[in-house]
């Protein structure tokens, strides 16, 4: 009986001590080390004949660095975190000709952005409650 109690005892303590652990997790180190592929637009689903070269992506590095893909341009910025407010700026772009406007869409929502919510496999971006964007992690 003393054994199972141990036992129990162990399995509590580790049960509270990794809930705990999850709660206490950076959100920066759950956007970065992932290619954040755009899943949704506006809480509904996605007209990938919108962006013709293939989907957007986001990719936040080290330092603040934020780099990805519009749909047909590349663009390189910054990103600033503070709790769940975001600022994203694209910064520079490439400027190829794109056909099928989900770049301009994308870029305009990117630029509405002022907050977040991020799980091991979801990235949403919001202006207050409302949902913007959302980006799940690419397949590797």
């Amino acid at each position: 009986m003393k054994k199972f109690n141990s036992i129990l005892l162990v399995f509590v303590f580790l049960s509270f001590s990794s809930c705990s652990s999850i709660s206490n997790l950076n959100p920066l180190s759950l956007l970065t080390g992932n290619n954040w592929v755009l899943s949704s637009i506006l809480g509904g689903g996605l007209d990938a004949s919108k962006f013709t070269s293939g989907l957007p992506f986001l990719n936040f590095m080290d330092g603040g660095k934020l780099a990805g893909f519009a749909g047909c341009n590349n663009f390189s910025g910054n990103f600033e975190i503070d709790g769940t407010s975001l600022n994203l700026d694209p910064g520079a772009m490439t400027k190829k000709a794109c056909e099928g406007g989900g770049e301009d869409q994308f870029i305009s929502l990117l630029s509405q952005a002022k907050n977040f919510k991020v799980a091991k496999d979801k990235l949403t971006l919001l202006d207050g409650a409302k949902e913007l964007m959302s980006f799940i992690p690419q397949a590797k």
